[in-house]
């Protein structure tokens, strides 16, 4: 794990402003009555008493919940800790919780998680691995019968990306039109004089636009892009292609002791297959993780995320606000 670890050496000012929406009518913050947990002579362990999982919002919240399910369980039974899942509307709210102290542990984005700890508020704790590989493809993709040949096409055309935060919804894509001569204005900061028109949602909205004909190309994680058979779903075709992403890591709160982070990272680290298989604990059914594995991992596992985000004048005070 590391923490308190600068990694963009450009300051200026931006921000996403984030909530978050609680399971089953949870809230970020307080506890279930609406109090708020007060000073001890004895520490309570986790803040107040409880874990919270905090889940980025990579895929609709129910289908979250249901892969998450046996996570929950597991480092229930781990820790012998109540633990609570709770869903975040943006990348922004899952480190804005976990610098807060609101959320103990998370599982985000490649490029939040570097802004998070740059922030002082996350620490990286561990990779996923998934597919055979621990890294992964951002892609510019769209249908096979538009007139979008190369990334030079989209100029003054509509294009549809994930949340600002997202590496290979926001960071990567936005890199990819750069280097092709596009100009991006400032995003993914903020709106400026960029030469297409962007809207920031999440990964499956991003592709459901491109699939509504609301925008010509999406810039997402190739993940979205694929049928059950890990192929490319029919109607489709990718523009750009970026590989050797690395896979996105699950952060621990900096404001907990390095006892209580050391005790959620084994616990997800010697975790059996089952916690892996989701909600109804069958293998290759809908409700599987989409990683099977995770191991340690540091700012340096990140630092091709890194290497772009400073490249392309990614602010550190991003989180800001």
């Amino acid at each position: 794990m590391t923490n308190r670890r600068t990694f963009l050496k450009t300051a200026g000012s931006a921000g996403i402003a984030g909530l978050i929406a609680g399971c089953s009518g949870e809230s970020g913050g307080g506890t279930d009555d609406g109090s708020t947990t007060t000073d001890t002579s004895t520490p309570v362990p986790y803040g107040n008493g409880e874990i919270n999982f905090l889940m980025s919002p990579s895929e609709p919240q129910e289908l979250m919940q249901k892969q998450y399910a046996p996570v929950k369980e597991h480092l229930s039974s781990e820790t012998e800790m109540s633990t609570k899942l709770k869903y975040a509307r943006n990348y922004s709210a899952v480190l804005q919780a976990m610098g807060s102290g609101t959320a103990d542990i998370a599982e985000t984005g490649p490029f939040s998680a570097a802004l998070g700890v740059n922030a002082d508020k996350a620490d990286i704790a561990l990779q996923r691995y998934a597919y055979g590989s621990w890294d992964y493809s951002s892609v510019i993709v769209t249908k096979t019968d538009s007139d979008i040949s190369s990334l030079s096409d989209l100029e003054g055309e509509s294009v549809g990306f994930a949340d600002r935060l997202s590496a290979s919804g926001a960071l990567f894509p936005l890199f990819m039109l750069s280097e092709a001569g596009l100009d991006i204005g400032s995003f993914p900061q903020e709106e400026g004089s960029a030469e297409f028109d962007a809207t920031f949602s999440g990964h499956s909205q991003a592709f459901t636009q491109l699939e509504n004909d609301q925008v010509v190309a999406a810039g997402v994680g190739q993940f979205i892009t694929l049928n059950d058979d890990r192929e490319l779903k029919d109607g489709y075709e990718y523009v750009e292609t970026y590989d050797g992403i690395p896979r996105a890591p699950i952060v621990t709160s900096p404001e907990l002791s390095d006892e209580e982070q050391s005790a959620l990272v084994n616990a997800m680290k010697d975790a059996p297959e089952e916690m892996y298989l989701g909600e109804d604990g069958e293998a290759d059914t809908d409700d599987d993780l989409w990683f099977s594995d995770v191991r340690p991992a540091d700012v340096e596992t990140y630092q091709p995320v890194i290497d772009v985000a400073t490249e392309l004048g990614i602010e550190a005070e991003f989180l800001d606000s």
